[in-house]
Formats: structure tokens, sequence, C-alpha cells
């Protein structure tokens, strides 16, 4: 699993590459033909990690029940984040994956509830969550290449 961390680690690494220098209002630009922009969806897959590792997990979620309401799949930007409100996203999105190894080393996931996602996969261990995860966190960062192409 180490080389699925690293993964999920080095993804992020790349969407902090291609945001670097971006104003707050261009991260929150919605280009024509797209539904949402690109701090929706760095805040998504900070959720969507959470949801599908923890959630799935029957354990509590280490973000905010008000932030997976806003960016849990199925929503789009409603309105644009603050830049403390984003700071902090931002710090998620650099932080959970390393806690998420560390919480996987310690054995905490020991349940899990079977999901099959929008894509047809089934999803019914951690290990499988995690894989599935990377997936679902590099299409997103297909779109945050595409959306900086035009903000």
């Amino acid at each position: 699993m180490k080389i699925q961390f690293d993964i999920l680690t080095k993804t992020r690494a790349i969407v902090l590459h291609y945001i670097k220098g971006l104003s707050l209002d261009q991260l929150h630009v919605i280009p024509e033909g797209f539904t949402n922009n690109i701090a929706w969806n760095i805040a998504h897959i900070v959720v969507t990690q959470q949801l599908l590792h923890y959630g799935l997990s029957e354990k509590d979620c280490l973000v905010s029940d008000e932030l997976i309401a806003a960016f849990k799949k199925g929503t789009k930007p409603t309105r644009q984040f603050t830049q403390e409100e984003f700071d902090e996203v931002l710090n998620l999105f650099k932080g959970l994956p390393n806690t998420l190894e560390e919480d996987y080393e310690a054995g905490i996931f020991t349940e899990y509830s079977a999901y099959k996602t929008s894509t047809g996969f089934v999803i019914d261990s951690m290990e499988k969550a995690v894989i599935f995860n990377n997936f679902h966190e590099s299409l997103h960062l297909g779109v945050i290449m595409s959306l900086k192409k035009l903000v």
C-alpha cells in the first residue's frame, strides 16, 4: 500500500504546483462549459477522500459536516471561499494524506461498507478505497489543469 499512499501525496503535490500563483478570484472562475471551479475541485477532493476512507469505515471524518455538505458528490459551487477559508482547505489538502497513512498503518480501519461508485466500481475494502481515491483525484487533477488554462 505504500506506493498508493505515495501516489496520493504526489498527485496532491502536482495539484498544488498547478495552482501556485493563482489569485483567489482565479480559483473561483467557472469558465463557459464548466460547472465548477478550481477551488471547488480542491475542496471536493478533500471531502471525497474523507468519505471514501473514514465515512465508509464508520469512522468520524476529519473535516466539518459543513464542508462535506458543500463539496460532496453532486454539489456545485454556491459561494466563494475567503482567503482564510481556502487556506484552511489547503492545509487539509496537504495534511490529510499523511493522517490517512498513519491511521491505516495503525490499523484503525477494521470495517468497510461496500459502495458502488458512479463509474461502476465496487469498493469493498479500505485498500480498494485508497486505489479508487487515487483514480478519482487524478481525474480532478485533469479538470484543474483544464480550468487553469481558462482562468
